[in-house]
């Protein structure tokens, strides 16, 4: 019964992009977070023989890349929804 001409489908789309957008960022604010809490732990217990990236970081990274991926995601959707 919905006619693509109809606003209330612009709209529902738009509100869409919105929540991908708005799960996008938060994603990629924790994962922010979590690289900078294991900065914050290396920095009150320095392991010297220890070298490299800890988990903390590649996790952040993950969460920053997935982020990154919903955002695409979304804008990607959205512009194939429009076309319709």
């Amino acid at each position: 019964m919905s006619d693509l001409n109809d606003p209330r489908v612009f709209f529902a789309a738009e509100r869409t992009l919105l929540a991908w957008n708005r799960t996008g960022l938060t994603l990629m604010a924790f994962g922010f977070v979590l690289e900078r809490f294991g900065l914050f732990m290396h920095l009150l217990y320095p392991h010297p023989g220890r070298s490299g990236r800890d988990v903390s970081f590649w996790l952040g990274v993950a969460f920053i890349v997935l982020g990154m991926w919903a955002i695409a995601f979304s804008i990607v959707h959205i512009a194939a929804c429009s076309e319709r």
